[in-house]
């Protein structure tokens, strides 16, 4: 008697596990089909990273960062800041529509030979944390 009560006990605790993993495994599998809406906005940038390489002195250099809202509402920069003097950026203070894209100009002077490693930290409304974009290079002597 005791082993066939068991034997029962053994059998609705494999049943009702194996339908509980059935129901999770759909459960997440839906989850995965579902795409993620995102409400507010979000920035996309095109690069993080700009290698200029080798430059002449005194000759000052520029790149753009393209910056795209993926997002359903306006994308705000707050603001771009250098890490040195040697660095400007620049950007528009238009707000960013969902879907489109606006640049972030750094220029940098390549006044001082050597190596160079400048960032421009990005504050937008897309979230707390800010995004920092990096430019690299050599300024070599003019020939």
């Amino acid at each position: 008697m005791k082993k066939m009560i068991l034997v029962m006990a053994s059998a609705m605790l494999f049943v009702f596990t194996a339908a509980y993993s059935q129901n999770v495994s759909n459960q997440t599998a839906a989850a995965t089909d579902a795409k993620v809406k995102v409400n507010g906005p979000v920035a996309k940038f095109d690069q993080m990273v700009h290698s200029f390489g080798e430059i002449p002195q005194s000759t000052p250099v520029t790149t753009k960062f393209v910056i795209t809202n993926d997002g359903n509402e306006p994308l705000i920069i707050a603001s771009a800041k250098a890490s040195c003097g040697c660095t400007t950026p620049s950007y528009t203070q238009d707000p960013v529509l969902p879907g489109k894209t606006a640049e972030i100009t750094v220029t940098y002077n390549a006044a001082v030979l050597g190596d160079f490693n400048k960032t421009v930290t990005v504050k937008t409304n897309a979230g707390d944390q800010p995004v920092v974009l990096r430019i690299d290079g050599k300024v070599i002597a003019k020939k």
